[in-house]
């Protein structure tokens, strides 16, 4: 039986089984989970792979880590139907099987929606641009569908981003490839929706960055907390500018 390149060194101290197969895995984050850090569905996710029984692989040295590798998660306050991730398996398993086992596991709202066997090439590498939906409660048609038309005029829109090394000065503008404005009628009132495809960067532009500058830029005033989801995240399609499918190499070559 062949191994896969990240097999643990059998040299080292307490040298584990070495990888056989990868998996790639799209989970969701919906509802009130959307306020999940990164770090805690790190911590949920490992604890859902041992009550499925899943045989990941593990790290050599003397405090082992599971073989899992997180691919551009969405901000902590932002659902999604698209985050995805990678294992390492010590023995081959049916990957549909994986992913009703790890959905059980989990709870309601962080959902394992497919499960594929990985082929060659980096996931990351795959993840170009994601699609996001904006729910704007309270705001009307008009008022963000002018601020949306202001933004996309401007060549470019400056906002500023506390990050770890300190506050920097990033352009939301460029980073967004397609923005419109539609609405929706709620029982509370009017809700403008935002759709856009935005472009993967480093760093990266997220969806509040976009709505900070569509006030600096088009003078947006929110009167609720907007609600962010991410719809889609992969691949640009050149040809209409949407975002396709990262696992569908995976699917197709098997």
């Amino acid at each position: 039986m062949t191994t896969l390149e990240g097999t643990p060194n059998p040299e080292a101290p307490n040298p584990q089984p070495p990888i056989v197969q990868k998996l790639r895995i799209r989970y969701t984050k919906r509802g009130r989970l959307r306020f999940t850090s990164h770090r805690d569905f790190a911590r949920a996710f490992e604890r859902a792979v041992r009550r499925a029984g899943i045989p990941i692989g593990h790290s050599s040295g003397f405090t082992p880590h599971p073989k899992i590798s997180y691919a551009n998660a969405s901000p902590t306050g932002a659902a999604s139907e698209a985050e995805y991730l990678e294992i390492g398996m010590t023995r081959p398993c049916d990957a549909l099987e994986v992913r009703d086992a790890l959905d059980s596991a989990l709870p309601v709202g962080l959902d394992v929606v497919d499960c594929v066997v990985a082929r060659p090439g980096a996931l990351a590498d795959r993840l170009e641009a994601s699609e996001w939906v904006i729910r704007l409660p309270g705001v009307g048609l008009e008022h963000a569908d002018s601020a949306v038309r202001a933004f996309l005029d401007c060549d470019e829109v400056l906002i500023e981003r506390m990050m770890k090394r300190g506050l920097r000065t990033l352009d939301c503008r460029a980073a967004v490839l397609r923005l419109s404005a539609s609405s929706a009628t709620t029982d509370s009132g009017p809700c403008a929706i935002l759709t856009m495809v935005v472009r993967h960067e480093t760093p990266s532009v997220r969806p509040d960055d976009v709505l900070a500058g569509l006030r600096s830029s088009g003078g947006l005033e929110l009167e609720q907390t907007p609600i962010a989801t991410r719809l889609a995240q992969g691949p640009l399609e050149p040809e209409n500018g949407t975002v396709g499918d990262p696992l569908a190499f995976d699917r197709d070559a098997s």
